[in-house]
């Protein structure tokens, strides 16, 4: 039986996760600035034993680097790290739908994936004009949640969770406040195209079709991300997380080589 003050140590770290994370994502702690767990409790308000659990947890997020003992940095990212986990969210998903396909999606996962997408295309007029952002950036994230449970494997479920919360390589990171965006609201619709023919292509057992969507899928990220930087830099202030990517420096530049993602060497 979990206690009283069991839950409530919990639900302290968890507020302290979600209020720091955002603190990272809107720039407010900017690329590079260091942060030590006293440093972090004082600004999170709590004592530094839960202070360290919400470090470790976004150091496992990417969002910050180990640079000592009790210190970190919050992270800084090329434009290649972003594509890299965007490609590596595809190929998790193809792999996901590739598996669902092969051995038998559960029919009620299954059912329940194009439910969601039944409601999404209520949130896309056939005209083009009066899409609800809010409701499909909501339902989309239902949609690729569900679609992690497709192919009954926990470890593949897990691992492509995990991979949503890497920094710009979740199904909504350039959805956020895009409303008035032509490019991104258009691309909308085909990315509800492509919802459709996942599910079909799981339903009919073809895996290889399956994956290659799903790739494909994830490459909408891609184009979204070239258009923020290339074509219009404005909007960048309006993507969490886009603050950390940096638009001058190259991976193979150097970049915070002494802090480490809490990996031993």
């Amino acid at each position: 039986m979990t206690s009283a003050v069991g839950t409530g140590k919990h639900q302290l770290s968890d507020l302290g996760l979600r209020k720091l994370r955002s603190l990272i994502l809107s720039g407010e702690l900017a690329p590079g600035q260091h942060l030590s767990e006293t440093a972090a409790g004082e600004l999170l308000g709590m004592s530094r034993t839960p202070a360290r659990e919400v470090l470790a947890q976004l150091i496992e997020e990417g969002l910050l680097l180990r640079s000592g003992t009790g210190r970190c940095l919050v992270s800084r990212f090329t434009r290649e790290d972003v594509i890299d986990g965007i490609e590596l969210r595809g190929v998790m998903e193809g792999t996901v739908l590739r598996v669902a396909a092969e051995r038998g999606a559960d029919p009620q996962v299954l059912d329940a994936l194009a439910g969601i997408a039944d409601a999404i295309d209520g949130m896309l007029p056939g005209d083009g004009s009066g899409v609800d952002f809010d409701g499909y950036t909501a339902l989309n994230q239902q949609f690729h949640d569900t679609l992690a449970r497709l192919s009954g494997s926990p470890t593949l479920e897990r691992e492509l969770l995990r991979i949503y919360r890497l920094p710009l390589a979740s199904p909504n990171a350039f959805l956020q406040s895009q409303n008035d965006v032509p490019a991104i609201r258009n691309s909308l619709f085909r990315a509800q195209a492509q919802h459709r023919a996942m599910i079909e292509a799981v339903r009919h057992r073809e895996g290889s079709r399956a994956e290659a969507l799903a790739r494909e899928h994830a490459r909408l990220a891609r184009e979204n991300l070239d258009y923020v930087v290339f074509n219009n830099r404005p909007l960048a202030n309006r993507i969490p997380g886009l603050s950390l990517v940096s638009r001058t420096q190259s991976r193979a530049a150097p970049d915070n080589r002494t802090a480490t993602r809490g990996r031993k060497e």
